[in-house]
Order: structure tokens, then C-alpha cells, then sequence
């Protein structure tokens, strides 16, 4: 994983070279653990797309969530696995880009089950998928520190280039 800018043209933003006030990245991973609410981001096959909020758990620094097969967040990621993540605050930003893999029965399943019945008093079930998300680019800032808080961070797994990535 490397961080630098984001490229948001029109934002005042340092150029990508510049690492001063750079956020590190338990910024993104403590505000992830701590959250209630997330909101989630799909696109339906046609590419409409669908953000709603859900619950999740942030474990070993991934996203962890459920839905319904047939809800329509359950039919868009069974046919697109991209995802966007992002956190309810405007203040404290945290957007993930990314894509779903579904957790299978076992010992990982089993894990966040408890790590989400500790957190929202509710047991995930077998009935619903889980999913964990990949994350390929997190973006974050603090607004009062904003643009020089601005931060993105690329994961060498991700193959693909959100629409704000360049080269």
C-alpha cells in the first residue's frame, strides 16, 4: 500500500509529491472500527446505481457486511462485485473503493459472527451473505484540514483504476 493525493482537479489539493499532512492510515482504520452506520454503494447491471446504509464490522482491516440475496444491494453485487464504502461523516471522510467476496461457513464466518453480535446485539445468519470487502483505493480527509489532510491510498492487489486514479 502506498499514499499520496488524491487527484481531485479544482480542490486546491498539493501536488501528488507533497507528503506533508498526509493522514496515516489508522485514521482510516479506527474510524472504520468505530462506526455504526456505513453507507454502501452499488450499480445495477444496467450501471444505475444504489447506496444505502448498513451495518458492519471492521476486522483485520477489512469491511465486513451483509444483505440479502434478493435485495436489490444482493442482486447488484451478484452481478457487478465493485463496491464503494464510505462512512457518514463529511467532517472525517473515509471513502473505500473495492470489491465483494463472499465469506464462506468456517472458522472466518464463525469470528464475525461474534465480532458482530458483540457490536449490534445480532448474529449474522447463513441465510444471508457476508460479504468482505477488497479494498484497491481509500480515500480520506479531515475537513478543517482540508486540502491538506487529503489523502489516497493504493493497495497493490487491486487490478482495477477507480475513476480518480491516474497513472
Amino acid at each position: 500500500m502506498k499514499s499520496d493525493r488524491p487527484h481531485m482537479p479544482g480542490y486546491g489539493l498539493q501536488p501528488p509529491t507533497e507528503k506533508d499532512g498526509l493522514l496515516p492510515w489508522t485514521f482510516v482504520s479506527q474510524r472504520m472500527a468505530q462506526a455504526w452506520n456505513y453507507w454502501v454503494a452499488t450499480a445495477s447491471p444496467a450501471g444505475i446505481p444504489h447506496a444505502v446504509p448498513v451495518w458492519g464490522i471492521w476486522v483485520d482491516e477489512r469491511f465486513y457486511f451483509s444483505t440479502g440475496q434478493t435485495s436489490r444491494k444482493g442482486r447488484n453485487l451478484a452481478a457487478n462485485p465493485r463496491v464503494v464504502v464510505h462512512l457518514e461523516s463529511g467532517d472525517e471522510a473515509v471513502i473505500l473503493h473495492g470489491r465483494v467476496e463472499e465469506v464462506p461457513p468456517g472458522e472466518l464466518f464463525s469470528r464475525l459472527d461474534e465480532t458482530y453480535y458483540q457490536k449490534y446485539d445480532v448474529h449474522l445468519t447463513d441465510e444471508s451473505p457476508v460479504y468482505g470487502v477488497v479494498v484497491t483505493l481509500a480515500m480520506a480527509w479531515q475537513e478543517r484540514e482540508f486540502p491538506t489532510s487529503a489523502t489516497r491510498w493504493r493497495f497493490d492487489e487491486g487490478k482495477e483504476a477507480p475513476h480518480d486514479q491516474r497513472p
